[in-house]
């Protein structure tokens, strides 16, 4: 069966124990290590990282990409409000300037923004990165994209691993958010059709970036959560 020139098949399913493991031997000889989980929107990035940072257990911290979001008024302003979650609806530039501080200030709490899915609006200090923390997890869509920002921010990260599902999961899973977040059924499908699925394919030419191929099929080691 012939596969599209930019994914690759993913590697047999490590156990959570093996993948922190590998994070953690990263933060070798390093005061503080950055790793980064990409992958399309519903692939279950943000449910692994954090498994992941409690798997690693003190020492380790989250950072979402998503708290980099622009605000609803600066989207209505740029007129992207019916793009929100694509790659130009980010603050690239913000989430670059953290990760610099997170590798460069140790000595100090740095707190980090998040995203309301019921304010659905981006929220300050809703994260921690502590003076103790050697690895630091941040993921998102777009980590690996070959664009203007992203690839400074992914020359930050010790590594990148890219995480993949099947689209018709995805979709299932990306449905599913919406409604949560109060879609009705038909703007659901609207919404992952238009503007979830463009989104998803522009972060899968960027896998062959990824120096990992995960998959959330057959992980036992957590459940999803849109």
């Amino acid at each position: 069966m012939e596969t599209d020139d930019h994914e690759t098949p993913p590697a047999p399913t490590p156990t959570l124990a093996t993948l922190a493991r590998d994070a953690w031997n990263l933060t070798a000889n390093r005061p503080r290590t950055l790793i980064g989980i990409a992958g399309p929107p519903g692939a279950g990035k943000s449910t692994l990282a954090r498994a992941l940072v409690e798997a690693a257990g003190e020492g380790a911290a989250y950072l979402p990409l998503d708290g980099f979001h622009l605000s609803n008024a600066q989207l209505e302003r740029l007129s992207l409000t019916s793009r929100k979650g694509s790659e130009p609806s980010f603050d690239v530039r913000g989430y670059v300037a953290l990760l610099t501080r997170v590798l460069t200030d140790t000595a100090h709490d740095i707190y980090v923004p998040d995203y309301d899915r019921t304010l659905h609006e981006p929220v300050a200090a809703r994260h921690r990165v502590p003076p103790t923390a050697r690895l630091v997890v941040t993921e998102g869509n777009y980590l690996a994209c070959d664009l203007p920002g992203w690839r400074e921010a992914r020359q930050l990260m010790a590594e990148c691993w890219y995480v993949g599902a099947p689209a018709e999961v995805r979709q299932l899973r990306l449905i599913e958010r919406q409604l949560a977040g109060g879609q009705s059924p038909d703007g659901a499908a609207e919404w992952v059709a238009e503007n979830d699925t463009p989104n998803g394919g522009l972060v899968e030419k960027s896998s062959h970036r990824c120096g990992r191929i995960l998959s959330t099929i057959g992980m036992d080691m957590f459940n999803y959560r849109p």
